[in-house]
């Protein structure tokens, strides 16, 4: 007989669990702070943070912001974003989502739960946090951001750790797959 599915607790099978059902793989929610202009990654976990420049002017910054706004760090970084059907399709505070990388003929989805969104006139963005299920542990956030000389600035932090089950072993490839991605998110609002 083959062994049972991986089950959480009494419920069903993972992969059967509703996103709004799932919880965070790590805490506190929020610990990119994208609000926030200057950043101490926590202890205990792989923190990252690197700043590009997007471009120059208002209409940029209209433009980067719609973008990130509507989760293009991620698809033009080569994901796919899923809301939960009957959702709103672009970055709400709260609602859960499905981002499916594709590799090679796999389709790998993930998870994610957006805790945080910022919009304010010199800064805005968002982090998602992993949820039940996710290749890794942790948050990631996209931050955009002018200076007074109208430069505008992308902001990637993230927060990250093993996942849980069969992911744990996975996470070294997981790694460079992150590095990867974290190259196409620099370049996915740049200008021009």
């Amino acid at each position: 007989m083959p062994p049972a599915p991986r089950r959480l607790g009494a419920g069903p099978c993972i992969g059967a669990v509703p996103l709004a059902a799932r919880a965070l793989t790590y805490g506190p929610a929020g610990i990119t702070q994208p609000g926030n202009g200057a950043w101490s990654p926590p202890g205990g976990r792989r923190g990252y943070e690197r700043t590009v420049r997007v471009g120059r002017g208002d209409p940029c910054w209209a433009q980067a912001r719609a973008a990130l706004l509507g989760w293009g760090v991620k698809t033009r970084s080569g994901f796919a974003v899923e809301p939960v059907p009957g959702s709103d399709p672009g970055v709400r505070d709260g609602a859960d989502y499905w981002l499916v990388a594709r590799v090679g003929p796999l389709r790998i989805r993930e998870p994610a739960r957006v805790v945080a969104v910022v919009d304010r006139p010199d800064r805005c963005g968002f982090a998602y946090g992993t949820l039940e299920g996710h290749p890794v542990s942790g948050e990631e956030a996209f931050v955009l951001h002018r200076d007074a000389d109208g430069g505008v600035w992308l902001t990637l932090r993230s927060v990250t750790a093993p996942g849980q089950g069969p992911w744990r072993l996975a996470f070294p490839v997981v790694l460079v797959a992150q590095r990867w991605y974290r190259r196409r998110y620099a370049r996915a609002l740049a200008a021009g």
